[in-house]
């Protein structure tokens, strides 16, 4: 068994569930709501590159440096997996320490701010802390995704610092890149503040 396992993970609105071709569809689906691969900023990929992008994650997974998830969100009648909304990943994984980050996360814009990112945030943190003992689990964007900034800082993260000149975007441009953090030791702040924020939406 290796350090980190294909796995579901299930929440109070997502499940997140180990990423397959046969999601595809589902993907394209919702990457066309709110057409969220013209947000320059952001690595969403197009319809078009949907299937490129899906055998880029699972080659990551069988290398051992990638866990990716299909994020669905659950039918509140019957309580099942429904619609796929999204994709996130547990990534750079470093199985000695062990350590990972939480990132190439994107979700439908017209479930965003209803509680789908805390939900699956809280999922990926608790199995992350509580689970594969981590003293720290680690989250990156751009300098100008603010308004992804501004959801890792509400999550509890503290920013460690920006990597300039760090990467190249799509269309080749250098980006900087913020680095957050949340420590071993804040994690029970941060799982009260999570569980408080679902908790309020009902």
């Amino acid at each position: 068994m290796t350090f980190l396992e294909p796995l579901t993970l299930t929440g109070r609105y997502v499940t997140l569930e180990p990423l397959s071709v046969e999601h595809h569809d589902g993907l394209v689906d919702a990457a066309r709501d709110g057409e969220l691969w013209r947000l320059w900023y952001t690595s969403v990929p197009a319809p078009e590159e949907m299937a490129d992008e899906i055998g880029r994650r699972l080659a990551l997974q069988e290398q051992g440096s990638m866990l990716p998830f299909t994020t669905r969100l659950i039918d509140p009648a019957t309580g099942a997996p429904g619609r796929i909304i999204g994709m996130t990943t547990y990534m750079n994984i470093d199985a000695g320490t062990p350590r990972v980050e939480i990132g190439s996360t994107w979700n439908a814009a017209s479930v965003q701010g209803t509680g789908t990112n805390p939900d699956s945030k809280l999922l990926l943190l608790r199995h992350a802390f509580e689970t594969l003992g981590c003293p720290a689990v680690e989250f990156r964007t751009h300098w100008l995704n603010h308004q992804s900034r501004e959801a890792i800082a509400r999550l509890g993260a503290k920013q460690d610092g920006v990597l300039r000149n760090h990467s190249r975007t799509r269309d080749g441009l250098l980006r900087d890149t913020v680095v957050f953090s949340i420590l071993e030791h804040e994690w029970p702040m941060v799982r009260a503040g999570l569980e408080y924020r679902l908790a309020k939406r009902g």
